[in-house]
């Protein structure tokens, strides 16, 4: 089912608390069922708390967020949420971890370890459920939050910057992990970055939001076959698209 986002608004309190600043400014788009799409744009324009908005997490000031015919108002088992940080509880093992969602939702012991194990698989970390998060790399706990997301089986998946702090080699390498995953699961995929080169060669649409108060400025299609070329003059040419887009957005932030 098809995820729409219709005219979101979102405002906070300056800090001074004397007036609200609007962030957010009638976001509208579609997400095809089964897509993978990036969002992009300036630091500081509201990408996170879109992210929330449309997990349930977080209220809009107005606007809806519909999966299917229903709507999102609060935190559901449909929509799978990945943050920055992998937020492992540290005396849980690597599988226990991977289990707790299934635990809360009253799953049975047998049930829940044959689904862990499955996501383990899954992400390429079989053998590793017996660990420790202290006793595995970073780029291995990102893995753990995305078979944690998994294993409860989200129709929509909704990943926060995941990889930023990264390095260039394991971030490509779970780049690739990802696409794995999403190629076997079809899932949904809602993929928020700063890094235009990942938003081009992960996602099948780039939406790109302006400064603040935010809107979409454009939407990217990116119709090119995968498995992808990271350096293909087709690649390229989107990239330099959407820094364009981006140059023109810092510019504007200068004048103001």
């Amino acid at each position: 089912m098809e995820l729409k986002v219709t005219g979101i608004n979102k405002s906070f309190r300056s800090t001074a608390g004397e007036e609200k600043v609007e962030i957010l400014h009638d976001i509208s788009f579609t997400v095809r069922e089964g897509s993978f799409v990036s969002i992009i744009g300036p630091s500081g324009c509201g990408k996170t708390t879109l992210l929330r908005i449309i997990s349930g997490i977080e209220s809009p000031d107005n606007g809806r967020v519909l999966l299917g015919d229903r709507e999102i108002s609060a935190p559901v088992r449909d929509v799978g949420y990945i943050f920055q940080e992998s937020a492992l509880l540290p005396w849980r093992t690597v599988q226990k971890n991977i289990e707790f969602g299934l635990e809360v939702a009253g799953v049975g012991r047998k049930e829940r370890e044959q689904r862990a194990l499955a996501s383990l698989e899954l992400v390429e970390l079989k053998g590793f459920g017996g660990y420790y998060p202290r006793e595995i790399s970073g780029g291995m706990k990102q893995k753990v939050a995305l078979a944690m997301a998994l294993v409860v089986e989200p129709r929509v998946l909704l990943m926060d910057e995941p990889f930023v702090s990264l390095d260039c080699q394991t971030r490509s390498y779970l780049q690739q992990v990802l696409l794995h995953v999403w190629e076997k699961t079809g899932k949904t995929v809602i993929f928020i970055t700063h890094n235009v080169e990942e938003a081009v060669f992960l996602g099948d649409e780039i939406i790109c939001l302006t400064g603040r108060p935010t809107v979409v400025g454009t939407v990217v299609p990116v119709d090119i076959p995968r498995p992808r070329e990271r350096t293909s003059p087709e690649l390229n040419r989107v990239r330099r698209e959407i820094l364009l887009f981006l140059e023109e957005e810092r510019q504007k932030a200068g004048a103001r």
